[in-house]
């Protein structure tokens, strides 16, 4: 939903920066923590810049280098009737809030016979792509689809960054918004004024008859540059963005496929038990007897990370990589 049809140009940075900026204007019960948020650092890449100028430092809260803190804070905040947008800086450090975002946010509402929800938004963010290393440059969302209670998302333009962002801010029940450092610096239009993605809806980026390359987040990019590619080759590429994987769009996804008779997972996260992983699974069971090729999977290598950008861009997926499998999908025969 957008309530407004005038645009601008922004970065997807610029673009998220917005979305908090209403919200914080929007809701006064809504605040954001975490570490270095406040101005002047306005967050380790910028996007909260100008934010506690605006609204104060009661609101954007500068916290200790603590992610268990962070997340705890917030969530007793959210069970006390506050609306609060957690940063933690970098995604591989996620892992020691782990115990509070997965045994308490994820299971209030279950655990209260619904009478207590947990509004939190946890906002992180990949490093991966930027020679960062093997600790800060993984992209672990698949742990969370694991986890009942919580909604997962990522963005990979900034239109949907900002609507999908004011989504998980006013959603009543916890949400991981998971930023791509490497696409802080796209630009695109984005709606000015209230601007809401609804959670659970893909979105068809490019049609096309013959594959479907089903992907979100940086890989969505990849997936427009193969489909350019195969384009000149007399392939269609069909490229749907799911953007949101818990909840996950799957009737999109089928109806896709449904056409194309042919699919392709693309993700920066780890191939082995990914989030492609499980849309493949429920591809060759809900298709089974209509594709007209195996599901094929691109995603980063099973292996640590390396810092060296060579060996890093060996071990991501990449345009051609996509593009490869794409093709041979396309041209497979029974």
């Amino acid at each position: 939903m957008t309530v407004t049809a005038d645009t601008s140009t922004m970065t997807m940075a610029g673009a998220i920066n917005e979305a908090l900026d209403e919200a914080l204007s929007a809701d006064p019960r809504v605040f954001l923590l975490g570490e270095d948020l406040a101005d002047p650092a306005g967050g380790v890449s910028g996007v909260t810049s100008g934010l506690s100028t605006k609204h104060g430092r009661e609101r954007v809260l500068d916290t200790p280098i603590s992610e268990a803190a962070i997340a705890g804070a917030a969530i007793g905040a959210a069970l006390e009737g506050r609306i609060p947008v957690a940063e933690i800086m970098i995604m591989d450090f996620i892992t020691i809030a782990l115990d509070q975002i997965v045994n308490i946010a994820a299971k209030a509402r279950f655990m209260s016979s619904g009478r207590t929800g947990c509004p939190i938004t946890v906002r992180t963010a990949s490093f991966g792509g930027l020679g960062s290393g093997a600790t800060h440059s993984q992209s672990l969302e698949a742990w969370f689809m694991h986890v009942p209670g919580i909604k997962v998302i990522v963005p990979s333009t900034p239109a949907d960054a900002k609507g999908l962002l004011t989504a998980c801010i006013f959603d009543p029940d916890p949400c991981l918004f998971l930023e791509t450092v490497a696409l802080y610096g796209a630009r695109g239009e984005v709606p000015s004024g209230t601007h809401v993605v609804e959670l659970g809806k893909a979105d068809i980026k490019r049609p096309g008859r013959d594959v479907t390359i089903v992907c979100y987040g940086r890989a969505v990019i990849d997936a427009l540059q193969a489909a350019d590619q195969l384009a000149g080759e007399g392939i269609e590429a069909e490229v749907v963005d799911l953007r949101t994987l818990v909840p996950l769009d799957v009737e999109t996804i089928m109806e896709s496929i449904g056409r194309t008779r042919r699919a392709v997972m693309a993700h920066y996260a780890v191939e082995y038990a990914g989030a492609g992983a499980e849309i493949a699974a429920q591809i060759s069971s809900k298709m089974f007897g209509r594709l007209d090729a195996p599901v094929r999977r691109v995603g980063a290598r099973f292996r640590p990370i390396p810092s060296a950008r060579e060996l890093e861009a060996a071990v991501f997926p990449s345009t051609e990589r996509i593009a490869a499998a794409a093709r041979e999908t396309a041209r497979y025969f029974i």
